[in-house]
């Protein structure tokens, strides 16, 4: 087999082709839940915080003065900017929280849509077993 034919036929399994469809509605859903913590969450977390761009928070390391948006900080030097790490974080935890209560769901649709499987009938038994039994009862009461 060719390398192009043994890429073709593992590129059109079925599997590859659902993991590139979940990575691309992946992808989809991570920028809906960036705009959801950035443009919703977080200014009502800026709120709590005393109105600023929680984003912007930081620690300069290179002397920069601390009244600067991170952007600016940033092109002067180091900082550590723990606003956007946290609001990264906040991001991922509400991206795990929606995934699993997607997954959990799933599951139990995929539960109770299963059919119920009609009860076990007793297994017939074979005509030569019957044949056996009649002779053994047969010759039972010759005895």
């Amino acid at each position: 087999m060719s390398f192009t034919q043994e890429f073709k036929s593992f590129a059109l399994k079925g599997n590859v082709m659902d993991l590139a469809v979940g990575v691309i509605i992946g992808a989809a859903f991570g920028k809906i839940v960036d705009s959801l913590v950035a443009d919703m969450i977080m200014p009502l977390v800026s709120l709590v915080f005393g109105g600023l761009d929680f984003a912007n928070y930081y620690l300069p390391l290179a002397g920069q003065a601390t009244s600067l948006p991170l952007a600016e900080a940033k092109k002067l030097g180091a900082v550590f900017a723990y606003g956007s790490f946290v609001t990264v974080a906040l991001n991922f935890l509400i991206l795990a929280f929606v995934i699993f209560v997607m997954v959990r769901q799933i599951n139990r649709l995929k539960t109770t849509q299963k059919p119920e499987a009609a009860p076990e009938a007793a297994p017939i038994t074979p005509e030569d077993v019957l044949l056996l039994r009649e002779i053994r009862d047969s010759l039972k009461n010759k005895a």
